[in-house]
């Protein structure tokens, strides 16, 4: 099968190019930086480029809305003229919501908060007002925190406070929220390139299970051989101290303390019933051992 990749650089393009190949796929990569031109000999297009979400709230928000939705817009009005059956448009679960009081599926009113968020909305409504092609179909993927080896972000941040014994001040916080592993993810994309009968729609995508930040810390202790040093800090006192990182731009700000600590639980039932699956290939717990081992290198 021929894949048109756009996004391959990135930590989720290069994982899943480099999967794809092993199993005997050819990915030709796309780039959509400067003028493009859509292959016409694929069968699938996977569209992963987009401007990412910033936590530190300094980007422009014309820029989310210039990239990830009108340049999406554009992919897919050249995707329903090719012959190409297929279309994976990688959103994101902050386009549904950007808080969860229970457990987010594919079912709830979308409200998002965030022009990243918004952007990445706009692009659904509009890939879903299309009319599309007999024979075609369009996977709008939802995925939540992505996670595996060579990827920097929140989790890297907490390895660090595990890995050089500095104490997690964030014990305060009871959560629950879903991770999603890089090797779950090609699974899932795979299988669903596979599948000859699967719906057109939108799917989460998420591990079986959740994990509270305290049972990260743990079982990052636990890998690297460590004591785990978790400290129950006054949880108004940590707040003050994250709106004033917001104001002098310090490691710690209202926005990373939310995705640290928040309730954040998504379904990943549907997806599952799609493909006629009961589990994914890692737990929640093994995908984050293979990062945190991967960071240790």
């Amino acid at each position: 099968m021929k894949i048109i990749l756009t996004g391959v650089t990135g930590f989720v393009g290069s994982n899943l190019s480099d999967h794809l190949r092993a199993r005997h796929h050819t990915v030709l990569p796309l780039s959509l930086r400067n003028e493009w031109v859509l292959p016409d000999n694929g069968d699938a297009l996977i569209h992963l480029a987009g401007k990412a979400h910033d936590v530190a709230n300094a980007s422009d928000d014309r820029e989310y809305y210039t990239i990830n939705t009108d340049l999406t817009a554009k992919l897919f009005n050249a995707f329903r003229k090719s012959e190409m059956r297929d279309f994976f448009y990688f959103s994101s679960v902050k386009a549904a919501a950007d808080s969860v009081d229970l457990i987010l599926d594919e079912e709830v009113i979308p409200n998002p908060k965030t022009a990243y968020g918004k952007s990445k909305l706009k692009a659904e409504e509009y890939l879903l007002s299309q009319e599309l092609p007999a024979g075609k179909r369009l996977f709008i993927i939802r995925p939540c925190m992505i996670h595996g080896p060579g990827n920097k972000g929140n989790l890297n941040l907490l390895y660090k406070f595990v890995e050089k014994g500095i104490p997690w001040p964030l014990a305060k916080f009871n959560n629950q929220r879903s991770f999603l592993s890089i090797d779950n993810l090609n699974f899932l994309i795979l299988k669903m390139l596979d599948a000859q009968v699967i719906p057109s729609g939108i799917y989460n995508f998420a591990d079986d299970e959740t994990l509270s930040t305290n049972s990260v810390v743990k079982i990052m202790a636990n890998t690297v051989r460590k004591k785990e040093k978790l400290w129950k800090v006054n949880v108004s006192l940590v707040s003050r101290l994250a709106q004033a990182g917001d104001v002098l731009r310090l490691p710690l700000n209202s926005e990373r303390l939310k995705k640290l600590t928040e309730n954040y639980m998504v379904s990943n039932r549907k997806i599952k019933n799609a493909l006629g699956i009961t589990h994914l290939p890692l737990t929640a717990e093994e995908g984050l051992i293979k990062t945190i081992k991967s960071f240790q290198k």
